[in-house]
């Protein structure tokens, strides 16, 4: 039987895999066991399991998983500010190495109440900074469509996880395109839902000044909807929660959305090149749309991308040097490169001498963006751009080492995911989908961004 679980594994999305488990075709066991030892078999080659929590994920089997939505699933989270309370979380770190949980995240009482089975957790770069998953701490994670590239970051083990055939979908997150960049480098589906709607506490229920959200990579967009059924919804203390939906997400797939007014851009906020490729995917994208009945028109949304690439670096720069500071601190050890990164010292040190004032004025113009495209959404429903401005990049193009000026870095990075990060500070939905391939065989994901408001169920 492990072997047909196993290849299970290829043939099902997670609700597949769940309807089998309610009809005793599968047990959790098996499913299980098929996907640690598809893990083991798959890790060696792309790297993207951080943690093992085998025998953690062996005892809630044991115990019985509650009859929910997607009993029996076998599941990821990604090993970043995300927590089973007496299990490792490092945040892609070796200032967390060996740190351990003492509590439970909302998000996973809600993930395991629905019936998912969690026995590990994925690589991230050093506190998801990156749009690549390469870290002192577990080393490169690798793109299972091509080896030599990227799996994206900040959630590039959980995509590669996926995109291997371990799991048909993982937990991911997203503060800058974290959940959009790995999806499109591999081919997979990518929600970042609204700001508020997925919770993050209990230790806070705010990320990166407003900018994090939590969700999934998934092979299957009813994947993405189940899943968001399950765990969406204010937690206590939270600071804001996302409008509430009139009906289920996942009756809302395949529904006809009536008819859209499409805003297609294919220029990068910031004025960098786009990859000709991404260019087509994006405009072949638009044709199907306007096929299906849809009004498209070109245009370019009012983003100051100047404006919020400096507004969000001062929220992200000063939220990670008060955490490595604390825990420095705790640790009694300096940060220096024995601990952090080249890269995240460089956010520290801007984050040090960044103000309280810096901190109002920059949340103060992310706003303001804010304001003005939801004030352009008025007269378009989505938004349709490239996910990200080039192919995925080869292994090592945008990992900051010691012999890489910080400056340099960042005019690289900002060209390689020039489209995401403006909607992590709107809190807008945006989600890429795989609707490209490059001439060489590398996944090109195409992005659509909708208002954030109350509707049908938007995510």
């Amino acid at each position: 039987m492990a072997h047909a679980a196993e290849r299970l594994l290829d043939e099902q999305d997670a609700l597949g895999l769940a309807s089998l488990v309610k009809a005793g075709e599968v047990s959790p066991a098996e499913l299980l066991e098929a996907a640690i030892d598809r893990a083991e078999a798959r890790n060696p080659q792309f790297n993207f399991m951080a943690q093992r929590h085998y025998e953690y994920a062996r005892a809630t089997v044991a115990r019985g998983v509650p009859d929910g939505p997607l009993a029996g699933v076998p599941w990821l989270l990604k090993d970043l500010n995300t927590y089973i309370a007496g299990e490792l979380t490092e945040n892609g770190s070796r200032l967390y190495r060996g740190n351990r949980a003492t509590q439970t995240s909302e998000l996973v009482r809600r993930i395991e109440r629905a019936g998912m089975v969690i026995f590990g957790k994925t690589t991230t770069p050093e506190f998801g900074l990156t749009g690549t998953t390469e870290s002192a701490l577990c080393g490169v994670t690798r793109n299972p469509w091509s080896p030599e590239h990227i799996a994206g970051g900040s959630s590039g083990g959980a995509a590669a996880a996926v995109a291997a055939g371990v799991v048909p979908a993982a937990h991911a997150t997203d503060g800058g395109g974290s959940i959009r960049i790995p999806a499109s480098c591999c081919g997979l589906f990518g929600l970042k839902p609204s700001r508020g709607r997925v919770p993050m506490g209990p230790a806070r229920t705010e990320g990166w000044g407003g900018l994090s959200a939590h969700h999934a990579v998934t092979r299957s967009v009813r994947d993405s909807a189940a899943i968001l059924d399950a765990t969406h919804g204010i937690e206590p203390g939270s600071r804001y929660g996302a409008p509430a939906p009139a009906e289920t997400f996942l009756s809302q797939v395949g529904r006809d959305p009536d008819r859209l007014r499409i805003a297609l851009t294919t220029t990068a906020p910031s004025g960098t090149p786009v990859d000709p490729e991404c260019v087509e995917a994006t405009r072949a994208a638009a044709r199907l749309c306007e096929s299906l009945g849809h009004i498209v028109e070109e245009v370019t949304p009012p983003i100051d991308a100047a404006a919020y690439g400096q507004a969000s670096f001062v929220l992200i720069a000063a939220s990670v040097a008060a955490d490595c500071e604390q825990r420095a601190a705790a640790l009694g050890k300096a940060l220096d490169t024995d601990l952090v990164e080249p890269m995240t010292l460089g956010f520290i040190d801007y984050g040090r001498n960044a103000s309280g004032m810096d901190f109002a004025r920059a949340n103060a113009t992310v706003q303001e963006i804010a304001v003005k495209l939801a004030g352009f959404m008025t007269d378009y429903d989505v938004i349709l751009s490239p996910t990200i401005g080039t192919l995925p990049l080869e292994i090592g193009a945008i990992s900051l080492t010691p012999t890489t000026d910080f400056e340099t870095w960042g005019r690289v990075a900002s060209t390689f995911a020039a489209f995401t990060g403006v909607y992590n500070g709107t809190g807008q939905p945006s989600m890429s989908v795989p609707l490209g391939m490059s001439a060489g065989g590398l996944p090109v994901g195409v992005m659509f961004t909708a208002r954030y408001e109350i509707g049908r169920a938007h995510v």
